[in-house]
């Protein structure tokens, strides 16, 4: 899909179809030249809501406000609206904000993030028509814009939606297909497009560097697990950032073993892992000027005679000793040792962690919103801020003393598994903050990413499947650190 700016007026522009976005139900705007028909069609010009009038050429589409999250579905919604039309091309004003160029930069997004879909394994591959997208400088409220603003709005957005889509398409990927072999290739070949340094671990590294606790969840599997680092290094970096993802490239919950209905879907669990490479995508392609390390635990969690156990108990990389009471909840046990890995080979200024991690998360917040946990409130405070900016939702949830007893292990130092059936997020940010060493206490923060990162229908920009969560979020608070 390409994008072109230009000064034009909507009316000295040729496309097939011009896109009308309809604010607050103002169906009298100057933008709007078809206000009977529309009354007609029954279009009152809601959220969301589209109206295609053929013989006009002109697709209307409702938003609740100029704000980038009214203004990002709707262009995603209208997008959709299209496919199976034989349009190619299509025109449209740009709506900001009072002058902020950010409702640009979501137009864009939308259109991208809303034109995505996965066809890898359909014999008959649909992609949506539009090739061409002019956007013009005419602005909803008559406002003059500064056209290399909105040109790095654009530039920006492209970026930031393709490393999105990027990140659905590993994510969708059948575990046939994506194993943590694939995932290493996957950050080589990446590493090799963008500059990025890529470093693999294979299993004798591992060994090596002691990370038992993750060896012993791909221990039953036939492919082996893979330890990703991927690192943006640009010369006087205003700070270091640190993500690791939980890359489980499928999970059958182990001897533990899943429900078949739960355990459908369970390729989305390297999402965390597949957000981080996607993160390090975008970052390279902007050349922000922040030094960030991305690393990923590639693991598959299998059955058979050699898998880990439930009473079994492991040692992590920091020496940590972990009694198992259940295999499903082995995540937190990969990311454990990669946390560890991470913290040993870059002392970062911020840590953030991406995982499907907890089935309670979903329950607490739904389907749609990321946990942000940690010891440190602000940090949990900027991470859902950046998150709306975005376009994400999160919400912070609150560590305390009585959950962290219920993790306690009589026989080591900590069970992988709390003793009650409530507050299963938090408890499993709490175990994942045993391995955060003192130099990183205040500086990381936990993001569980189970509700958003696949979701089996469309809801706003994102498709069925995956969504690509943690990305959006993540890259606004590094690029709003590199501007610092």
């Amino acid at each position: 899909m390409n994008f072109e700016l230009t000064a034009l007026p909507l009316g000295d522009i040729n496309s097939d179809l011009e896109v009308v976005i309809v604010i607050n139900k103002n169906t009298h705007h100057h933008f709007v030249q078809d206000a009977p028909l529309l009354k007609k069609a029954g279009f009152e010009g809601t959220q969301d809501e589209t109206c295609l009038l053929v013989a006009q050429d002109r697709l209307y589409v409702g938003a609740d406000s100029l704000k980038s999250s009214a203004i990002r579905t709707a262009a995603a919604v209208a997008i959709r609206a299209l496919n199976g039309t034989s349009y190619k091309s299509i025109k449209v004003a740009t709506y900001t904000d009072n002058g902020c160029s950010y409702s640009l930069r979501a137009m864009t997004e939308g259109f991208i993030l809303g034109a995505y879909s996965f066809n890898v394994y359909k014999s008959k591959k649909k992609k949506n028509p539009i090739k061409h997208i002019t956007v013009s400088l005419q602005e909803y409220e008559n406002l003059t814009l500064d056209i290399e603003e909105a040109s790095e709005a654009i530039h920006k957005a492209q970026i930031t939606a393709d490393a999105t889509n990027f990140t659905r398409d590993i994510v969708n990927t059948t575990p046939e297909d994506c194993y943590p072999e694939v995932m290493a290739s996957i950050a080589e070949g990446l590493a090799e497009e963008t500059g990025l340094h890529c470093k693999i671990l294979k299993p004798k590294e591992l060994k090596d560097e002691k990370m038992e606790a993750l060896l012993a969840v791909g221990r039953a599997s036939r492919h082996k697990p893979r330890v990703i680092h991927l690192s943006h290094t640009p010369k006087n970096p205003k700070c270091v950032v640190t993500l690791i993802g939980k890359g489980l490239t499928y999970d059958s919950g182990g001897l533990s073993l899943k429900p078949a209905d739960f355990m459908v879907t369970m390729k989305s669990d390297k999402s965390g892992g597949s957000a981080v490479i996607g993160i390090m995508k975008a970052v390279a392609e902007m050349n922000l000027a922040v030094e960030v390390h991305g690393f990923v635990g590639a693991v598959e969690n299998m059955i058979g005679g050699d898998a880990y156990k439930p009473d079994d108990v492991l040692v992590a990389k920091n020496k940590k000793t972990i009694e198992i009471r259940n295999t499903d909840a082995e995540g937190r046990l990969v990311l454990a040792d990669t946390l560890c890995y991470a913290q040993q080979e870059v002392k970062a200024d911020y840590i953030f962690d991406f995982a499907t991690l907890t089935g309670a998360s979903v329950v607490a917040v739904g389907n749609y919103t990321s946990s942000v946990m940690g010891n440190n409130k602000e940090l949990q405070a900027l991470v859902v801020k950046e998150a709306h900016s975005a376009g994400e939702l999160a919400t912070a949830l609150d560590f305390n003393r009585y959950l962290r007893k219920t993790i306690k292990s009589e026989i080591a130092d900590i069970c992988n598994i709390s003793n009650t059936r409530y507050g299963g997020a938090i408890t499993a940010g709490m175990f994942l903050s045993e391995f955060i060493d003192e130099d990183h206490t205040e500086k990381w923060a936990h993001i569980d990413i189970a509700g958003p990162a696949f979701v089996e229908h469309i809801w706003g920009e994102n498709p069925h499947g995956a969504s690509g969560a943690g990305v959006r979020m993540m890259l606004r608070l590094i690029e709003n650190l590199s501007v610092k």
